[in-house]
């Protein structure tokens, strides 16, 4: 399974309009090619950072639909006033306790590791991290992506309410510390969203 994140630091006062065409125009589009398994699209309205991100049930299906992909994401990327950038990743695990709703939260954790550790890491995220966060009060959801060639990761941890995010950041910020010493990684960001559109429907991956 692969996905394609598309980043854009939007004005905040376009993410309403942002949402409604991506939810509305975009992703019923989207979701019709094939090969395509889902589509996200996490908000911070304080800031106007913005991930969408598409689903794929393999790397030669994303690649065939870039040139179609294209102009929506021009699209996107204009309603919200942004540039975007684009990124390709493997989806290496993907876990669900529950499916999210309205109120849904994502904490979002980048890191970068050599190349040649990224299968390190994925052991260390999966039977290190995720029993840990499986823990947390209000987990839902989460997920690790990779770029190989990059040795570079994003996990993304949904929490029911923001509330529930909230409370979990002290064990969270300490858990992280922990794998990333493990996995000799290092941790590049850490950004926490509303989940303004869920509709992955990626199979458990764990």
């Amino acid at each position: 399974m692969h996905a394609r994140s598309t980043t854009i630091r939007a004005h905040p006062e376009s993410l309403d309009a942002g949402v409604a065409l991506v939810r509305d125009e975009v992703m019923p589009e989207v979701l019709a090619m094939e090969g395509c398994v889902g589509m996200s699209m996490l908000v911070d309205r304080m800031t106007g950072y913005c991930i969408v991100t598409t689903a794929w049930q393999s790397e030669e299906a994303m690649e065939a639909t870039a040139q179609r992909v294209q102009p929506l994401r021009e699209r996107v990327a204009d309603a919200l006033g942004g540039r975007p950038q684009v990124d390709g990743w493997e989806i290496a695990v993907m876990h669900r306790d529950h499916t999210s709703a309205p109120g849904a939260c994502v904490r979002a954790t980048w890191v970068r590791t050599p190349p040649d550790e990224v299968d390190r890491g994925i052991d260390v995220y999966r039977m290190g991290v995720m029993p840990q966060m499986q823990e947390f009060e209000g987990f839902c959801s989460a997920s690790l992506m990779v770029d190989r060639r990059e040795g570079y990761a994003v996990s993304s941890v949904v929490f029911d309410s923001r509330e529930a995010m909230a409370r979990s950041r002290v064990a969270a910020d300490e858990m992280r510390e922990r794998a990333a010493q493990e996995a000799g990684a290092e941790v590049v960001e850490v950004a926490e969203f509303e989940l303004a559109l869920a509709h992955l429907h990626v199979p458990e991956m764990a």
